[in-house]
């Protein structure tokens, strides 16, 4: 019997992997840090597989500002451990989904990203995010890439629960206007992969919730739903510097994910479902 193994399978993603294949009574194997490291490569080396087996990469450094401070830490955890994940699966023969960023491209578009368009990331983030998918490429030919962006969930750090805990909080926040991708329900993710690895999609796909909208849009139908009182307000980039630069267009094309699997929800109807979910104290 073939087993699903979810590495990071106590991160945001990870952990609506686990409980999607959970509630359907999939074979599955959580694993996680510090039991399994993926900057050792003995670990990855280690890693028991079996053909067949589909291994689901949700580990990765996503501390985006961080990066610009430890770029080679960035590189190592979304770099070079995948090379090696990716050539353990090939091993073992076992089918491994790794997920990349909209950050590996460079935001001066006006259009979708397509998935094979060129990459220009602005930041030690996203070059650790490109690095990681030269080397899945070089190793790993079954290997399905998801590209996502601003992913949400009811549990976890995310900028979705953020938002409600300080709605609640203050009576007005400040949120940038001036940077547009597409938000996405980590359940929507897995829900979508799955269904394209049963129509056998490989190579890049990407996903996320359906319409485009800016942070400042994001936050406001956040507020709007568990703090009605508290004001949002539109700033600029400008105002709020990072260290690490943000693409100003990141809004992915979802042609290719439609072609295998049909329409996307609206971000408007997967953010009310997990709205409704969220905890009322954090």
């Amino acid at each position: 019997m073939t087993t699903t193994v979810v590495l990071g399978a106590d991160g945001m993603l990870g952990t609506a992997w686990v409980r999607e294949l959970e509630r359907l009574g999939v074979p599955m194997r959580a694993v996680v840090y510090p039991e399994f490291d993926m900057v050792r490569a003995a670990d990855v080396a280690a890693l028991a597989l079996a053909p067949g087996d589909l291994v689901v990469n949700c580990t990765g450094w996503t501390d985006v500002d961080g990066a610009e401070r430890d770029e080679a830490g960035a590189t190592a955890v979304n770099g070079t451990a995948v090379g090696w994940l990716a050539a353990r699966c090939r091993q073992a023969d076992a089918t491994l989904v790794h997920y990349s960023t909209d950050y590996v491209f460079d935001g001066e578009a006006t259009t979708p990203y397509p998935e094979y368009g060129p990459q220009r990331p602005l930041s030690a983030y996203g070059r650790s995010k490109a690095e990681g998918e030269r080397r899945l490429w070089a190793e790993g030919p079954r290997s399905l890439l998801v590209r996502t962006s601003w992913l949400y969930a009811p549990w976890g750090n995310n900028f979705v629960r953020t938002i409600a805990r300080l709605a609640g909080e203050r009576s007005e926040l400040k949120v940038v206007a001036d940077q547009r991708g597409r938000p996405t329900s980590a359940e929507h993710l897995v829900r979508t992969t799955r269904r394209l690895l049963a129509a056998g999609a490989r190579g890049i796909v990407h996903v996320t919730d359906a319409e485009a909208c800016t942070w400042f849009d994001l936050a406001t139908a956040v507020a709007q739903a568990v703090a009605p009182g508290c004001r949002v307000a539109p700033c600029t980039t400008a105002e709020y510097p990072r260290p690490a630069k943000r693409p100003a267009y990141s809004v992915l094309d979802l042609a290719r994910a439609e072609a295998f699997v049909g329409a996307m929800p609206s971000w408007r109807d997967n953010l009310a479902d997990v709205l409704s979910r969220l905890p009322a104290v954090f």
